[in-house]
């Protein structure tokens, strides 16, 4: 009978432990519920509670952060199912003071292989007119550097199935806006990746 009630008291002990493991450890914190594009504003219902074993390399935002977090905006993608971290929470709007945001059309070839992001410094190069780049220099006088436009990503969209476009938001000078997106509008332009650029 002793040896009966030290096994039940050792099992009793070794059940408690793994109970507290699985709940004691575990923290609450916000997950994404649903996907939010970088640059879009955190509603509530983007957002759940989530109880995991954190790792102390992870800095999630706790689940008692919901109200500061919802309203702000969301400086990356946010995917369903991940932890929410501070850094990928943003008070900054997509448009500063003096700037325009103007969306461009790029199909593959008028943009860089390279996976842009929210926050990269591009520049925005005005290309000729279909047939234009035919009789470009052929007087006296070398051509024209084409004109560019020095701009900030914003947000990049997903890319159309059907017209395999990617439309890019960029954020420029106020006074460049209407005329990049006349240029846009009609496709004639190319992105380029500026040498200091990066998020």
């Amino acid at each position: 009978m002793a040896a009966l009630a030290v096994a039940l008291i050792a099992a009793g002990g070794v059940g408690g432990f793994l109970a507290w493991q699985e709940t004691g450890q575990r923290t609450p914190v916000l997950a994404v519920a649903r996907e939010v594009a970088a640059g879009d504003v955190i509603e509530d219902a983007d957002l759940t509670d989530a109880a995991v074993s954190l790792d102390p390399a992870l800095k999630p935002l706790g689940a008692g952060e919901r109200d500061t977090v919802v309203g702000k905006r969301a400086a990356v993608a946010l995917v369903p199912g991940a932890l929410l971290a501070q850094g990928q929470v943003t008070d900054r709007a997509l448009v500063e003071k003096g700037e325009q945001l103007v969306g461009i059309g790029l199909k593959t070839s008028q943009l860089p292989a390279t996976q842009l992001s929210p926050g990269d410094k591009v520049l925005v190069v005005f290309t000729p007119a279909e047939g234009a780049e035919n009789t470009a220099g052929t007087g006296a006088q070398p051509p024209a550097e084409p004109k560019s436009v020095a701009a900030r990503v914003v947000r990049v969209g997903e890319r159309q199935q059907s017209t395999g476009e990617v439309v890019v938001d960029v954020a420029v000078p106020a006074a460049e806006g209407p005329g990049l997106a006349s240029q846009a509008a009609g496709g004639r332009v190319a992105l380029v990746v500026d040498a200091g650029g990066g998020s």
